[in-house]
């Protein structure tokens, strides 16, 4: 009967290598699927006397074709491919927001020179209201530029987060799945059963996983694979599962850990959430800091300078900053110890005086209440100041006066500072814009004993620091009443007859900044722009309401464009907190540095992209189906069926042969 028994393990092998065939043939285009191969073993042989006869064939088992170094690497190029192509099309979506190629009118930089040019043109007419009309509204375009920007940014950051959220749900789905699969393939494997189609479907949830997180699998008994990622994070142990959830850290930064655990992973290095946290903790966190960082800067220098001058409008009665979160100096970053000086003049008489108002300076000048109370008191006459339960300043003139803050020079010296000891003293007229950057005093010393214009005297102009500026004549030669420019400071001096004695002195104060303390630019008086960063950049609502405003002058008969010139070449000037680049420089390296980092992360895109695909070849060499191989063995087994039945035939027959023998 050993001889059934050949024909009919024969029959069973071919038929059930049949049947693994078919199985591969139908799943060729099923993704993920590994194709099978039976393995056979003859099967016991036994001993007819010294003849040993085989027994037919055995199945030893149906193997899944698979190369566990490629598929790990396959896992492991995935996840950096889906973070990189991440970061790079989202980098691709900001390069298109900020328009610089694309758009007609050249985006921000081409806003930010309009509006700088727009200053220059005020330069050279800076009473024409169609030129401060033409600085409001480029200066308006700029603003809205920043703030579309800003926007842009601030809906991308919040969709990186929301999509973080959406992938780690899917990440915990897909570990839910594999923990399933793990104890279905345990229970079957573990009494010699196949579970290599759960193995299969198994796999191809770990594919997808890896394509949302870094991930590294570790095999274990009975076909359970645990999974963990490259953060040490263990998300599938047998059939245990660890869920992730998203949060931030103390720092602010985005990250994932298990639910609970509260101490985030900001630095996961690949998969989707890799690049979503690349993206809101590094590439375009940076960028809106360097925006905010630029439009910061432009608001911050702008408002320093304009708010030391004055329009065509003149002078104020009355101004309001803008509301604030505090009222105490030291919560403001662009406040440090120093003095607002503020020009209060009698609109009857034009007489003028100047007052410097402590800022930081001691414990009664550290809040903008105090500040307020200092301008109440007996600090500053003829004006008054109040401050609201907003934190809001307000600086208002009495009847018949007008204040600004206007660097402009007193006309003459203030009586404490002049020491004539004359028994005629002359006049001294003091006119110009000081040209300095640093406050200072200069002091002028007499040479030589006797009249002005008429005997022989000299002026000695000397700075705090007793550097000699100037040595003039102011004796015979010169004519009493001529202005003279002292060096290069911008300032000219008059005097009048009189007689003068050796050592006479006087001095005056001279203004590069008359608000050392920046108050009022962080406070919102006499400001051009408000907000601080590109996401509030805005025009005061003042200047847009009167252009008439823009202050261009820093003279006292405020008919001059200085300041008009010197808000204009703040595009020429290097600025510290923009890594000592100009505005238009500091942009440009922005989106020089995006286009750098999209060309860099293209190339590695392409690079991973190829790896990728190599390894999908090398996987499908060893595990895709090869229909024509398939169908190759289809009949080779097709051929051992019937040969199989063949052999039964034969034996039946030769058997019923030898019984009717018998």
């Amino acid at each position: 009967m050993s001889s059934y028994n050949i024909g009919l393990s024969g029959l069973d092998a071919a038929q059930k290598a049949l049947d693994v065939i078919g199985n591969n043939i139908a799943n060729a285009a099923t993704e993920g699927y590994h194709r099978q191969r039976i393995e056979f073993s003859p099967a016991y042989s036994s001993l007819d006397g010294p003849i040993l006869l085989g027994g037919g064939v055995d199945i030893k088992g149906i193997t899944r074709m698979v190369d566990n170094i490629v598929e790990q690497e396959l896992l492991r190029q995935q996840s950096a491919l889906e973070r990189v192509s991440q970061e790079y099309g989202t980098l691709r979506t900001i390069e298109n927001a900020l328009g610089e190629l694309s758009t007609e009118n050249g985006g921000l930089n081409a806003a930010i020179d309009k509006f700088f040019n727009s200053l220059q043109d005020l330069s050279a007419h800076p009473a024409e209201t169609i030129w401060q009309n033409q600085v409001v509204s480029d200066a308006n375009a700029l603003a809205v530029q920043f703030r579309t920007i800003g926007e842009f940014l601030n809906t991308l950051e919040d969709q990186i987060t929301l999509e973080t959220e959406i992938t780690i749900d899917s990440i915990n789905t897909l570990t839910s799945q594999i923990a399933e699969f793990n104890g279905k393939i345990e229970a079957v494997e573990m009494v010699g059963g196949n579970a290599n189609a759960m193995r299969d479907q198994r796999g191809q949830c770990i594919s997808e996983l890896s394509e949302l997180i870094d991930i590294q699998t570790v095999n274990r008994k009975h076909g359970v694979i645990d999974i963990i990622n490259t953060g040490m994070i263990a998300l599938v142990v047998g059939t245990s599962v660890s869920e992730l959830e998203k949060g931030f850290d103390e720092n602010g930064k985005l990250g994932i850990n298990i639910t609970g655990a509260y101490n985030y992973i900001t630095d996961v290095q690949g998969g989707k959430i890799g690049g979503l946290l690349s993206l809101k903790n590094e590439i375009v966190s940076d960028i809106h800091d360097d925006l905010d960082s630029l439009a910061g800067a432009i608001i911050q220098q702008i408002n320093q300078y304009h708010v030391q001058g004055v329009g065509s409008e003149g002078s104020f009665t009355s101004l309001n900053g803008w509301a604030n979160a505090s009222g105490d100096l030291a919560d403001f970053s662009t406040v440090a110890a120093g003095y607002t000086y503020i020009r209060v003049t009698n609109t009857s008489t034009g007489a003028v005086t100047r007052t410097a108002i402590p800022v930081l300076q001691d414990a009664s000048s550290d809040t903008l209440t105090e500040i307020a109370d200092f301008i109440n008191g007996a600090g500053v006459a003829n004006v008054s100041a109040s401050v609201n339960s907003s934190n809001q300043l307000t600086i208002t003139a009495a009847t018949g006066y007008e204040y600004d803050f206007l660097p402009a020079v007193l006309s003459e010296p203030e009586t404490a500072d002049i020491d004539f000891n004359g028994s005629s003293d002359p006049t001294v007229s003091i006119s110009g814009i000081y040209t300095g950057s640093s406050n200072d005093t200069l002091t002028f010393t007499v040479s030589g004993t006797g009249d002005v214009s008429v005997d022989a005297l000299t002026l000695t102009a000397k700075d705090i620091a007793l550097n000699t500026i100037a040595t003039i004549n102011i004796g015979s030669g010169y004519a009493a009443g001529d202005k003279i420019d002292i060096g290069n400071t911008g300032i000219k001096i008059a005097l009048g007859t009189g007689d003068l004695a050796d050592e006479d002195s006087f001095s005056i104060d001279v203004f590069g900044n008359t608000d050392t303390s920046g108050l009022l630019a962080a406070v919102g008086i006499n400001t051009f722009f408000s907000g601080s960063s590109a996401d509030n950049i805005d025009v005061c609502s003042d200047i847009s309401a009167n252009p008439r405003r823009v202050a261009t002058a820093l003279g006292a008969d405020m008919a001059d464009n200085t300041n008009a010139v010197r808000m204009a070449g703040m595009r020429d000037e290097a600025v510290s907190g923009l890594d000592s680049l100009t505005c238009g420089e500091f942009y440009r390296q922005l989106v020089t540095d995006i286009g750098q980092q999209l060309s860099v992360k293209q190339m590695r895109q392409d690079n991973i992209e190829v790896m990728v695909l190599n390894l999908a070849n090398q996987q499908g060499e060893i595990s895709g189906v090869d229909i024509n191989d398939e169908a190759a063995q289809l009949l080779v087994f097709e051929q051992m069926f019937q040969a199989m039945a063949k052999y039964i035939s034969t034996i039946n027959s030769s058997i019923a042969s030898i019984m009717e023998i018998i």
